[in-house]
């Protein structure tokens, strides 16, 4: 009885060795997302903001460590263009952003080909190419570069057939606020606080 307890022990923990030296290396994804704001964009000029949502190309970079379960995930994309309105005056501006984003993850990992995994990191929104609308066509509109805190849940699937590549899907939610000046004068703080849906493919190396 005592034996085959430590044999269980044993299988157990070869298991879990096994996956976490799977783990190392570096892992390349390819996929997109959606990038989501918060439904309250705060108060803009007076008014309500809103920011529309937008789908775009997200590659992403990950660094697995070395029989552990813990790695480091950067992601990447192509820019994303957002319109923003204000409540009773419609589309007023547009901008274009980079929204590089670092979490240092956790994976659950275990003897299957499905990986759960939860990550904690910070991120920085890059706005540029701002242009007026509509209501206040003609001035200028400049939005502050912003940083903040960015979570992350998701998890990896790598197929019975396959040896190094797998499907994730994740969900991240980053806290952003860009102060924002028409014509040098302060005119509220554009809440975006995104929430981004990812799906692609993952690859080992």
């Amino acid at each position: 009885m005592l034996m085959k307890t430590v044999l269980k022990q044993a299988l157990a923990v070869s298991l879990v060795t096994l996956s976490a030296s799977a783990m190392a290396g570096w892992q390349v994804k390819v996929g997109g997302s959606i990038l989501s704001p918060d439904n309250d964009n705060g108060i803009v000029a007076g008014a309500k903001a809103d920011v529309d949502s937008k789908v775009n190309f997200t590659p992403a970079v990950e660094y697995l460590f070395d029989n552990t379960p813990f790695s480091v995930e950067v992601l990447l994309a192509t820019p994303f263009k957002h319109s923003v309105a204000l409540e009773g005056l419609g589309e007023v501006a547009t901008f274009k952003h980079l929204p590089p984003t670092i979490t240092a993850k956790y994976n659950f990992l275990n003897s299957t080909r499905f990986t759960p995994y939860v990550g904690l990191g910070a991120t920085v929104v890059v706005p540029w190419d701002e242009e007026t609308k509509g209501a206040i066509a003609g001035n200028k509109l400049e939005a502050d570069v912003t940083y903040g805190v960015a979570g992350q849940v998701g998890f990896n699937f790598q197929p019975a057939d396959a040896k190094n590549w797998g499907v994730y899907v994740d969900v991240r939610y980053a806290q952003v606020e860009s102060d924002l000046k028409l014509n040098g004068n302060d005119i509220g703080t554009l809440e975006v606080n995104p929430w981004v849906y990812s799906l692609g493919y993952s690859f080992k190396f």
